[in-house]
């Protein structure tokens, strides 16, 4: 239960105003954001009466609470998505950006370029989509720049590449291009996006047939390919609204704890469906799906309307969204809203049976894992070290909240000279625990080492020293490098069967640690080995550097130069740098050299 001998006094004193509050654990992590109209009544409902299984899970787990006073419901709906944005609590309902869909940027430059990108940010450039999937926006881009001979780099080069002869780029690069070609391609492209293809059918069609009289074959198989992929691209909806507005229709569905929000996405008429959230719900649900949407439209552009049900209250909604919000009550507009209010019930049904299954293993084991160490576990830290031969050493640590990954948690280590792997090890241990001793930063309830008994005595033998009482326990691995048991800091093996919600889930985290680490290793290696010597030089960046191996070919030619012959292509100091580097190491005062 909450400690109420630590919020009663703060019940009793609760302003009868709009605003925020943060809910919070024992440890003090923040566990749950929620906005009110009356902070008094709207905070105290969580401390009184019966609730059901999802909040009374939360209640549990507060310890202590804090708020924020606004001067109205409209400024602490924006506290609010703010403070989740920030905070990520656990049991707040978020819009995962890494889920989302990509579109079709077309830039607003001299010279535009078309891009797939996820990001809409960009308030100076036009944005289409969202694509049901990648494929299907990558094919649609390429389509759209065999078409319309569009810049294809990120910035211009000082010749023509391959693209302006093959007649797919106007070549800005090497000529003035009349700025009304672009704006009609522009507007081409527009047209096609919003699936009107009439007239560039027609066209290719045209240019097929006379191809063909002409018995150019190659050149009628190539505009009748173009054709087909324009069909292909554009057959993938069905146009149901003639008016080809873009639109956003949003419904949800509500049932024993969870809610299910879906979204179907009308782009020149064109309908794409996709399902957004399946969530445990931990407030009402109305209030859930405001603080969704808003979530929602913070990354991504508006439409020109936006469909809700009737029987939902948009009042915060139209004070916060810069986009027309309808709520119809017939006709085909009607239709779509029950639609999507349906599917979300239909995925709800089919879906929630699989979630509250995982759900259950997830909290399964970690009462497994508490009961093993006699002790409550919520936040697990487990490291892994990477290296080749000793060089390039580096360590990995990823972190686990009641049996999610918490990756913004995630931390990386440069390891000094490598001695061994127990001395990594400590090492990694050392910077990490004296590090948050000075912060006074959160420990973990449980800290996993990836190995047996002798990376546990090298972390526990850290930790001693620290005099930080943190429990240590290793990963013990069969013969196969598998995850097999754990083992305490006194080396007691403690079984885990191998079919339990515990032995997958340290599996699991076995090789989120191991990716992490490796993945991290792979990087600082390819960096050291793609390392040039002048990157030491002060003056010289990558600009420069491409100058400098342009001309000089190799590091013979360039140390074989003079300094007259090296300014050709760089200041005359920055010359004297480079030479100075490649003729008197000794003088330089940057000591990398004598590592190369």
């Amino acid at each position: 239960m909450a400690n109420m001998a630590k919020v009663s006094d703060k019940l009793a004193i609760l302003p009868a105003l709009p605003g925020c509050y943060l809910m919070k654990n024992e440890a003090g992590d923040i566990i749950y954001v929620g906005k009110a109209k009356i902070l008094k009544n709207r905070v105290r409902q969580y401390f009184v009466g019966a609730h059901d299984y999802k909040t009374q899970k939360l209640v549990s787990n507060i310890d202590d609470f804090e708020y924020i006073v606004t001067g109205s419901e409209k400024e602490a709906l924006l506290l609010e998505i703010n403070l989740i944005k920030k905070h990520t609590p656990p049991y707040n309902i978020m819009f995962m950006d890494d889920k989302t869909y990509p579109y079709i940027k077309l830039t607003k430059e001299q010279a535009p370029v078309l891009k797939v990108v996820r990001n809409t940010k960009d308030k100076k450039a036009e944005y289409f989509g969202p694509f049901p999937d990648s494929g299907a926006a990558w094919q649609t881009m390429r389509l759209l720049n065999r078409l319309y001979p569009l810049r294809k780099c990120r910035t211009l080069p000082k010749k023509a590449c391959l693209y302006y002869h093959l007649h797919q780029c106007l070549g800005p690069c090497i000529q003035e291009v009349d700025e009304t070609l672009y704006q009609q391609m522009a507007q081409q492209i527009r047209k096609f996006l919003k699936g009107d293809v009439k007239d560039i059918l027609d066209q290719l069609k045209s240019e097929m047939d006379q191809a063909t009289e002409e018995l150019a074959f190659e050149k009628a198989q190539e505009k009748l390919e173009l054709i087909q992929a324009i069909e292909h691209v554009t057959a993938r909806q069905q146009i149901d609204f003639k008016d080809r507005k873009d639109r956003d229709v949003f419904g949800y569905y509500f049932d024993k704890g969870y809610i299910s929000i879906q979204g179907f996405f009308l782009r020149g008429g064109k309908m794409l469906e996709r399902t957004l959230s399946i969530t445990p719900l931990y407030e009402e649900a109305d209030e859930a799906f405001t603080s969704f949407i808003v979530q929602y439209y913070q990354q991504h552009p508006y439409p020109q309307e936006l469909l809700l049900p009737s029987e939902y209250g948009i009042t915060q909604l139209s004070e916060v969204l810069e986009v027309k919000i309808l709520q119809p009550l017939r006709g085909d507009k009607k239709k779509l809203v029950d639609m999507v209010q349906k599917n979300a019930q239909n995925a709800h049904l089919q879906k929630f049976e699989l979630m509250e299954r995982k759900q259950n293993e997830k909290e399964q084991a970690m009462r497994e894992l508490s009961h093993l160490f006699q002790k409550e576990i919520h936040r697990i830290e487990i490291f892994d070290n990477s290296h080749i031969s000793g060089t390039f050493n580096v360590s990995g640590m990823v972190v686990y909240k009641d049996g999610e990954p918490s990756k913004q948690d995630y931390r990386l280590f440069k390891l000094g000279q490598y001695i061994s792997d127990l001395d990594s090890m400590k090492e990694v241990v050392y910077r990490r625990y004296f590090r948050l001793l000075k912060e006074d930063g959160r420990f973990p309830d449980l800290l996993i080492m990836d190995g047996g008994s002798l990376q546990v005595s090298a972390a526990k033998e850290i930790l001693d020293a620290l005099e930080i009482p943190l429990t240590v326990c290793g990963l013990v691995k069969d013969d196969h490098h598998r995850t097999s048991n754990l083992i305490d800091s006194a080396g007691n093996i403690l079984p885990i069967h191998r079919d339990s919600p515990l032995f997958f889930l340290l599996t699991r985290m076995q090789e989120e640690v191991h990716r992490f680490a490796i993945s991290y290793h792979r990087r600082v290696r390819s960096k050291a080995l793609t390392k040039s010597i002048l990157d030491e030089v002060d003056g010289i960046g990558d600009v420069r550097k491409k100058e400098i191996w342009k001309k000089f070919k190799s590091m013979k030619q360039l140390k074989a130069a003079t300094i007259e012959e090296i300014a050709q292509v760089v200041p005359q100091t920055v010359a004297e740098n480079v030479y100075n580097l490649l003729h008197n190491p000794d003088q330089s005062t940057d000591s990398a050299y004598d590592e190369l």
